[in-house]
């Protein structure tokens, strides 16, 4: 079992009110970094109280986590590429401890904007969850109620390369990644994520989980979750703290 953490601290990395993570920290020196995106679909009525179950467990195998918000749409400011602009300003000032890899973990739109981070070299490796891959499908299939449109500001025939820059692309030149997607999503489209690691080179690590829903994905308390915590501890037991045994 993780161990107990503390209180996470909140601080701002810019002058709007939606620039701000929340930093959580391990018991002992953190053995590695992540970013924590949350997601539901760019939009301003989600925040990132909805990765708290998963930054806590983080932390509690000796990562330090941070919790990021950004500027979304509807009225706070966001869109592209203000969002993703946030969130690379944000990666950019994490301290990481020397000889670890900056990790981004995002779920959906949160996904989106960690695999598009790991494209840009922001991190060193990605995990999306349920991540929303490929923006103008989701727009033409009826994806997000309009959400992909209002993010990129219009339909993607007229702004093709305005969606080609913010679609994750699967072909990149280095950075592990795992993409771990339920077959019960009713949210993001499986089908999408199928197709992602498709297409992906170098290879990406795929886990697709039967009867699986969009949010049991961010639930440490679900057996899946484990997949995400096996893959991290891969080859360096950097996310498992001193006497824990590995499991849930």
């Amino acid at each position: 079992m993780p161990q107990r953490t503390t209180a996470p601290k909140t601080f701002s990395y810019g002058e709007h009110a939606s620039q701000f993570a929340q930093e959580w920290l391990p018991v002992g020196p953190p053995r590695g970094a992540v970013a924590v995106l949350h997601g539901g679909w760019w939009q301003a009525r989600y925040g990132l109280e909805l990765m708290d179950g998963l930054c806590a467990d983080l932390s509690g195998r000796g990562l330090l986590v941070w919790n990021i918000e950004y500027r979304r749409m509807d009225g706070d400011g966001g869109g592209w590429p203000t969002t993703f602009d946030d969130v690379l300003a944000c990666i950019a000032t994490m301290p990481v401890p020397h000889g670890a890899p900056t990790v981004a973990v995002g779920h959906s739109a949160g996904g989106h904007l960690a695999l598009l981070a790991g494209a840009h070299g922001a991190v060193d490796e990605v995990v999306g969850l349920a991540p929303i891959t490929d923006l103008a499908r989701c727009a033409r299939e009826g994806w997000g109620e309009g959400a992909p449109m209002r993010f990129l500001g219009g339909e993607p025939d007229a702004l093709a390369h305005k969606y080609a820059a913010a679609t994750p692309p699967p072909k990149q030149a280095a950075g592990a990644r795992l993409v771990v997607h339920g077959d019960a999503d009713d949210r993001v489209p499986v089908a999408h994520s199928r197709d992602y690691v498709a297409a992906a080179e170098p290879a990406v690590d795929y886990v697709e989980l039967p009867g699986v829903d969009h949010f049991d994905v961010i639930d440490p308390e679900k057996p899946c979750w484990q997949h995400v915590v096996t893959w991290l501890e891969r080859d360096r037991g950097a996310s498992r703290p001193a006497g824990d045994p590995g499991g849930r």
